[in-house]
């Protein structure tokens, strides 16, 4: 099946990895959340289920940087997001997301990958 104007239809995966990649921080600096303290997500990032998280908690923070990651804008990524946290966690989070999210994250943010090669 061809697109209109005839080019060949985009894969399903590349049109995932160019949503995630519009979303991207020009930086791992910029993600400036908080490490502590309870974070309430909006309903345009979380629509359904838990909403509310604990960073204190791990498996709470684990959760919250999941959805995130998946669901949020780059203005979400950037206000609830913390650098040092998601480097810290990323060895286990990126089991966690999905091969796309994780593709594009690890091909703009070198960083990441060296926490993957350092925790092994």
């Amino acid at each position: 099946m061809r697109n209109v104007g005839g080019a060949d239809p985009i894969p399903p995966a590349e049109v995932l990895r160019a949503r995630y990649r519009r979303r991207l921080p020009r930086a791992l600096d910029e993600l400036a959340g908080p490490r502590h303290g309870v974070v309430d997500l909006p309903l345009h990032v979380v629509w359904s289920g838990l909403s509310s998280f604990s960073l204190d908690q791990p498996k709470a923070r684990m959760s919250l940087y999941r959805v995130v990651l998946a669901e949020g804008q780059r203005e979400d990524l950037i206000r609830f997001l913390n650098r040092d946290l998601l480097l810290t966690q990323w060895p286990v989070l990126r089991r966690l997301v999905s091969r796309h999210l994780r593709e594009v994250w690890e091909e703009s943010f070198p960083e990441l990958t060296r926490t993957v090669a350092t925790s092994d």
